[in-house]
């Protein structure tokens, strides 16, 4: 192999290598928040690139001498990019539909703010568990697993070996139903409570007709909702470690389906 060859290989295995990290920081949390400018996000990736280039190059690979197949090829380590950051994002997406739920059970449905995050109209509670879970994300060194993943794909896949097969979509059919499990048991304690409110109240209205429901129950139910979600909170803690475990566990269970 030639000197011009040589350089030629090296530099679409790095553009590879460089592709597939920018897809993960498009899609994942933290990394590809609105927030982030698009410079740091693409100095980001070009650090990464440099540091696993030697530790992942391989001389002898096989790139395609056309422009559409090479072209393919990136498309294939976008696509391993974009699903990475798509699993880790899940659980996220997961709290703001539980935020949605519970602020049109306690009473905030009409109230929405500004994310940054995602630059649109979030609920209220929504956004606070949010925020909560990207900080338990960090403190808890998720972050640094989320790197150690994307480090270990090119262990798994290498790179230009990327296989797409059926068992992707089961899998994924898989996560995207455990979003609606996590959100239904993240509000399941505050929705308990305000169930039993509302059978006081209608027994109360029943009980003492003369009594205006309407004007009683709506800060009842806000009360409720927010003492019962303050006692819940420890265990939203515990719980949300429990999800980023298991969303690890999805990563490289997607990983090894994808080789």
């Amino acid at each position: 192999m030639d000197l011009f060859s040589a350089i030629q290989t090296s530099l679409g295995f790095f553009l590879l290598i460089f592709v597939r990290i920018s897809g993960i920081f498009i899609v994942t949390p933290i990394f590809g928040s609105r927030n982030v400018p698009v410079y740091v996000k693409a100095g980001l990736a070009l650090v990464m690139s440099i540091i696993l280039f030697p530790l992942t190059f391989q001389s002898n690979v096989h790139l395609p001498d056309h422009v559409f197949s090479y072209t393919i090829m990136l498309a294939g380590e976008l696509i391993v990019g974009w699903i990475i950051g798509f699993a880790s994002s899940l659980v996220f997406s997961a709290v703001h539909m539980a935020g949605q739920l519970l602020d049109t059970q306690v009473g905030f449905g009409i109230v929405n703010i500004l994310d940054p995050q995602s630059g649109q109209q979030v609920p209220l509670i929504g956004n606070f568990k949010y925020i909560l879970a990207l900080l338990i994300f960090l403190v808890t060194n998720s972050h640094h697993l989320l790197l150690a993943a994307l480090f270990s794909s090119f262990k798994i896949i290498p790179v230009s070996g990327v296989v797409f097969n059926s068992s992707i979509t089961e899998i994924m059919v898989d996560m995207v139903w455990g979003i609606f499990s996590i959100a239904l048991k993240i509000s399941l304690p505050v929705l308990i409570a305000i169930v039993l409110t509302d059978v006081a109240l209608g027994i109360l209205a029943r009980t003492m007709p003369q009594m205006n429901i309407f004007v009683v129950g709506v800060p009842g139910k806000i009360i409720v909702g927010i003492f019962v979600l303050s006692l819940a909170l420890p265990f939203y803690i515990l719980f949300l470690e429990v999800a980023f475990n298991a969303m690890y566990h999805d990563i490289y269970r997607i990983l090894v389906n994808l080789k």
